[in-house]
């Protein structure tokens, strides 16, 4: 079957505050782009299959090789966005040796989201798929050379909140899915995952109901500039009020929402989440990527 690759991916939004103090209407960035993985479907919901891309490393022998997973997931607001914000990072964890996915997910409409019963909002369904794209990878660990016991997840923005649902949450399951195949993970990677401040209004999907000490180890990214952070920061605070101490938290100076969509920012945070890979024995050797000349780097949040 014919698909139609997306070369532009909308992010999740910055959120602009007018002087009056109510956030803007959520502002569409355009990403980088890179060659598509190899298309899976892992999935019918609503009706329409839900592709994956998947990277493989050179010369990688599925019959061989148990290797680690990894499964990204866009940003876009629960509502946009494309599989092209994750290729580039996708295909460098592959030459490092991983087999990388990124997955697309339900989304609803801002029409379809006003018919949703009160108490809920569109961000269940895309937590649903996303544990479905966990669970097939690995029910297809054999197929593609991967050890389901270290397996990694996250995403950027609104992607980052999925997939630290799909892992937390027990509930929100596709009847579908197989039962005995869980969606825990090894790490995390999260590039300025959207923790918005009005979750609890739907339990299903705020996060901070599903913070627990052991959580496994994350590298979150942010810029200082940027206004979601605020909701993470509550997150970040109760992970440390509950003694957890697995998340590496690295500040990008001048940065706001979505800085690590392009270079240099992209290459340096890349590059971090490597060594943070490296770090957890999920990678060996240092990365190929190198520093920008311009000199940006990131730095480690103060504890």
């Amino acid at each position: 079957m014919k698909r139609l690759i997306l070369t532009a991916c909308l992010l999740a939004p910055s959120l602009v505050i007018h002087a009056a103090g109510k956030p803007a209407k959520p502002r569409a960035e355009i990403g980088s782009t890179a060659p598509a993985g190899k298309p899976y479907a892992y999935k019918t919901s609503a009706g329409k299959p839900r592709q994956m891309e998947i990277y493989f490393p050179p010369n990688h022998d599925p019959a061989k090789a148990r290797v680690p997973g990894m499964i990204l997931f866009h940003g876009g607001a629960w509502g946009g966005g494309s599989l092209g914000q994750f290729r580039i990072a996708c295909a460098y964890f592959a030459s490092r040796g991983i087999v990388c996915a990124t997955s697309e997910y339900q989304m609803l409409s801002a029409a379809d989201a006003k018919k949703l019963p009160a108490g809920e909002t569109r961000k269940r369904v895309c937590v649903t798929d996303a544990k479905s794209a966990i669970r097939w990878f690995k029910q297809k660990a054999p197929e593609l050379g991967i050890d389901p016991q270290r397996i990694i997840t996250g995403g950027g923005s609104a992607g980052g909140h999925i997939s630290a649902l799909a892992t937390l949450n027990p509930g929100l399951n596709d009847p579908a899915d197989p039962k005995d195949i869980d969606t825990s993970v090894v790490a995390y990677l999260w590039f300025n995952p959207a923790f918005a401040l009005d979750d609890n209004k739907d339990p299903e999907i705020d996060v901070l109901r599903y913070l627990k000490k052991d959580l496994p180890p994350a590298i979150a990214f942010f810029g200082d500039q940027d206004t979601w952070k605020a909701g993470w920061d509550i997150a970040y605070a109760k992970l440390k009020t509950l003694g957890s101490n697995s998340i590496d938290l690295q500040m990008a100076p001048g940065q706001a929402h979505s800085f690590f969509n392009k270079d240099p920012w992209q290459t340096v945070t890349l590059i971090a989440a490597d060594r943070f890979l490296m770090k957890h024995g999920l990678l060996t050797g240092e990365p190929t990527k190198t520093m920008p000349a311009t000199g940006e780097k990131l730095s480690p949040a103060q504890p």
